[in-house]
């Protein structure tokens, strides 16, 4: 819109705000539905926080809500009591500022006498200050080499109108009268930052005629009708007239008319000159909607973009206790990784310094972003001390992040203290890969074990006391206590109604909520569960390796009047509540799979359910806050999700799904995510793809396999590692005959991940007692099984340094085009032995699969039910393909005796039991708890490992 004038001309060019604004809204209206072609989930909003009822505040409020809408921008107004107490507003302006879904807050001015306006000003977060008050904002204009978050509205419009005529004032002398800090004094900067000679005046200013004289360019913000006489401008000059001041004028209908600061003759000698009204005015809207839609794009940008910001490594050797690095390396605060991560405050909660939950409202903020790469970290059959999968799956994001500098997240799962207290110890990793503080994660971390806890044993409460209260009751009491009456209504609570939805009987009633209007019959059948104490399924659970726990009898108090039963503990992490947790993909979908969870069968052999109980809420309100996963770092500084912990020989093996979606949307399409699954790939990658990849819908771009040079000899026929005891000469010394033999075991896993479309890549976990003979052999017999790669690593002793190889050839494999497609290993429609077949036939080499009769009849059983459908989880031992922990190697031929078979109907899968497999492990006769101590002086865990 740039036109030129003659200095000599008799009315200066109108500086028309009102045709520029309509522009300006148009382009952002054109840009926010552009932008949103390419990124649907992209929706810019403001939230304007009204106090009271002010009219002129009110018709502004409607003037930003109409403007908002025509340009493509939310806009929410929250409008607050004239009596609201300056702490409630904070809390509101607090939640707004967390809120990611929230790009620009303003507080429409003025505020009651009654509240600071300073103080609000300087609350709302600098990113979300649109109308650019915030004192960092104000102050990043007086640096060149910084820039505020968002300029100023009035004085932004002031320079873009400039720009739209062409004007240029650079080299100018330019007078800006009025030092307001929402007009004057950030004009002045913007003034000068455009390189212009500015001179700002105010009340005290001496002179003022004289220098608006000389001036070239002349901003009027005094507030003050006709302040600036025509015949102080200079002649050529540029006016801006900021000023919007109500002239009592009887001529008028109001009674009044607007005037501007400059007397209106100054534009017969002025060169170009704003008019008032239908100058600036409009332009500080339009400005408003541009921050707006710019802080919306810089939020979209900065949230697909991680920060790495790496955590130095200080190596010694000999290597200390995991616990002495652990206390070496001081890691950075869970606030500065949740910045680097772009988490807005409201995605996440500490719980300490080191910690904290993240809201899977992240996942609906980064709906439309692109995920990166999905790594599995898998093994071979291992020995009883373990191979380092843990390890390499942190050392390998470690190196991913902190050496290739790439976007890099490790997903793994929380420890149980029962191997913590017991043999294996921890599963934070080891050595310099390790997640920090390893202390924090190996116990308490955010409780959600403990939550698993009180869930599964609370329902364990419910189906006791149901049976009891049903055993002492008649159908009559039953339905007075469950259903108290009160004016005439029996109101049902909302369990009951869904189970006369799900008995399909008692429409009306449900209707209504009114078991009053139930006959007798129906009455009994909604409240009587009839449960078949010989075949409840649901067992209490503790987080301790308890061998005592395992078989008990309960109900023995004179009070529970001869109701003993048998049962027992499981573990807590083997139970059906922490496979829901590893699997749900929501909130809702952890509710939905609560309430569905299988107890126990009623004497009918009808399966009673959770929701049947009345317990489903509670449960879930246990475990709300176990949802989100908890956010922790390597050594290294790069981020980790620590989240549900399923053991793999009796459960799924995997941490969450819900993770490794988090991760995946937060790396980026450049970053990797490395996930860990438990145990062997016979056992925990077989599962990864066949139960969580089937309810994940992910599909991962690559596989590593951990190998040790221990483990492939104890699989050549080496003899039995038993922890806490020397290792034999056999692991020591050089033996290239048994590590030839020994390779089968590597060789069938690395068949098996390539025959369900996942490339593999062998990690050989290096021990000082390896001869590079004998990792070279393991690597070449690797790459001729078809691995894509085979390599050596150090991580134990270099961290991400000694993972460097490893990372690059990760990054080869997932940028390379896959040669197979991904597949699962067989098809959940299948019947529930054909699966089995499946996994055993294909995956184990067994020559044949048996029954016992109690398997083959809970088979037949769930078929009625319709449970054939559900995905398998076999548990078996994780020594062995077979069930047998002796047979080692690859064996062939034998015969997989399946001697249960029971239903996870909430996790989504039924799990054959195999081999004499313990759900509550037990204690050694010196167990990892003699190591682990406190220090009374510094307050520090130490013994750890």
């Amino acid at each position: 819109m740039a036109e030129t004038t003659d200095k000599q001309q008799k009315s200066a060019v109108r500086l028309d705000g009102k045709a520029v604004s309509e522009q300006v809204r148009a382009e952002l209206k054109a840009d926010v539905a552009a932008f949103r072609g390419l990124h649907p989930g992209f929706q810019p909003k403001l939230v304007a926080i009204q106090v009271g009822g002010r009219s002129d505040s009110s018709v502004y409020i409607r003037q930003k809500d109409k403007a908002c809408k025509e340009v493509g921008i939310e806009f929410e107004h929250v409008q607050l009591d004239e009596d609201v107490q300056q702490g409630e507003l904070d809390a509101l302006v607090d939640r707004v500022n967390g809120d990611p879904r929230v790009h620009g807050i303003i507080v429409q001015l003025p505020v009651p006498a009654h509240l600071s306006t300073r103080h609000i000003v300087h609350s709302i977060a600098p990113e979300k200050d649109v109308d650019g008050f915030h004192a960092e904002n104000i102050g990043h204009l007086s640096k060149r080499a910084t820039e505020p978050f968002f300029h100023s509205c009035t004085p932004l419009g002031c320079i873009e109108l400039l720009r739209r005529y062409g004007v240029d004032v650079a080299g100018k002398d330019a007078v800006v009268i009025g030092r307001s800090d929402i007009v004057g004094t950030p004009m002045a900067m913007m003034l000068s930052n455009l390189d212009a000679t500015v001179t700002l005046c105010h009340s005290r200013t001496r002179d003022i005629e004289q220098k608006v004289r000389a001036a070239d360019v002349v901003v009027a913000a005094v507030g003050v009708a006709g302040f600036v006489k025509a015949a102080w401008v200079k002649p050529g000059a540029v006016v801006v007239d900021v000023g919007m001041n109500a002239v009592d004028d009887a001529s008028k209908k109001a009674g009044f008319r607007w005037a501007g600061d400059v007397e209106p003759a100054a534009g017969e000698r002025a060169a170009y000159m704003t008019p008032v009204p239908g100058g600036v005015g409009p332009m500080t809207v339009a400005m408003l909607l541009s921050n707006v839609v710019a802080g919306a794009k810089r939020q979209h940008a900065r949230a697909s973009r991680m920060h790495i910001v790496p955590t130095a490594l200080r190596v010694r050797s000999p290597v200390p206790s995991d616990t002495q690095i652990a206390g070496e390396h001081a890691p950075k605060a869970i606030a500065q990784v949740a910045r680097e991560l772009n988490l807005a405050a409201g995605e996440w909660a500490a719980y300490g310094m080191h910690a904290a939950k993240v809201s899977l409202r992240v996942l609906d903020r980064l709906q439309d972003g692109a995920s990166g790469r999905y790594v599995v970290v898998t093994g071979i059959s291992p020995t009883p001390l373990g191979e380092g999968k843990s390890t390499v799956t942190v050392g390998l994001a470690q190196a991913l992040y902190a050496h290739a500098r790439r976007p890099a997240f490790a997903c793994i799962r929380q420890p149980s203290q029962g191997p913590t207290f017991g043999i294996k110890g921890g599963a934070a990793g080891g050595g310099y890969a390790q997640v920090t503080p390893m202390a924090t994660m190996n116990l308490h971390l955010t409780g959600d074990i403990h939550a698993i806890t009180a869930a599964t044993n609370l329902v364990a409460a419910a189906v006791d006391a149901r049976c009891f209260h049903e055993a002492t009751q008649t159908d009559a009491q039953l339905l007075a206590r469950l259903c108290p009456a009160k004016d005439g209504v029996r109101r049902m609570a909302a369990p009951l109604v869904r189970r006369l939805r799900r008995l399909d009987i008692g429409q009306a009633a449900a209707d209504a909520q009114d078991a009053a209007l139930l006959p007798a019959e129906e009455a009994a059948r909604l409240v009587r569960l009839d449960i078949d104490p010989e075949r409840i399924e649901w067992r209490r659970v503790v987080d301790t390796n308890d061998r005592f726990l395992r078989e008990i009898t309960i109900g023995q108090a004179a009070t529970e009047r001869g109701m003993q039963r048998r049962t027992g503990f499981d573990i807590a992490v083997a139970s059906e509540i922490m496979a829901v947790l590893a699997l749900a993909t929501s909130l809702e979908d952890m509710r939905t799979r609560l309430a569905r969870m299988v107890v126990a069968l009623s004497r009918r052999g009808e399966p009673i359910t959770c929701d049947d109980l009345g317990v489903a809420g509670a449960v879930a309100a246990l475990m709300r806050d176990a949802l989100s996963p908890t956010l922790m770092q390597t050594l290294e500084g790069s981020p980790v999700f620590v989240h549900a912990g399923p053991f793999a020989n009796i459960a799924h093996g995997n941490s969450s799904v819900v993770a490794d979606h988090l991760a995946l949307r937060l790396v980026g399409p450049q970053g990797f995510v490395v996930t860990e699954a438990g145990f062997g790939a016979d056992i925990g990658f077989e599962k990864f793809v066949n139960i969580k990849c089937r309810a994940s819908g992910l599909v991962p771009h690559a596989a590593v396999i951990v190998a040790t040079v221990r483990a492939i000899k104890m699989h050549g026929g080496g003899p039995a590692v038993t922890p806490g005891r020397p290792l034999p000469a056999a692991y020591t010394h050089e033996d290239l005959e048994l590590v030839h033999c020994g390779f089968a075991n590597v060789r069938r896993h690395i068949e098996n991940v390539r025959s369900l479309g996942v490339p593999a890549i062998v990690a050989v976990n290096a021990f000082a007692t390896d001869t590079p003979a004998e990792l070279d052999l393991v690597r070449r017999l690797a790459v001729e099984a078809g691995a894509a790669d085979a390599v050596v690593t150090q991580l134990w002793a270099q961290g991400g340094a000694g993972a460097t190889d490893l990372a690059a050839a990760v990054e080869r494999c997932c940028d390379a085009p896959a040669d197979q497609p991904f597949r699962f290993l067989y098809d959940a429609s299948q019947p529930i032995k054909a699966k089995i077949d499946a996994i055993a036939r294909r995956f184990y080499r067994a020559a044949s699969v048996s029954y016992s009769a109690e398997a083959d009849a809970k088979i037949a059983h769930f078929e009625r039910l319709g449970w054939d459908t559900l995905p398998v989880c076999m548990a078996k031992t994780q020594y062995s393909f077979s069930a047998d922990p002796e047979l080692k190697g690859a064996p062939e031929g034998f015969d997989l005796h399946v001697r249960d078979i029971r239903a996870s109907l909430g996790a989504g899968f039924v799990y054959p039991l195999c081999g004499a497999m313990q759900t509550l492990p037990g204690l050694p006769t010196r167990p990892c708890f003699y190591d682990i101590d406190v220090d009374p002086e510094s307050g520090d865990i130490c013994g750890l490992f």
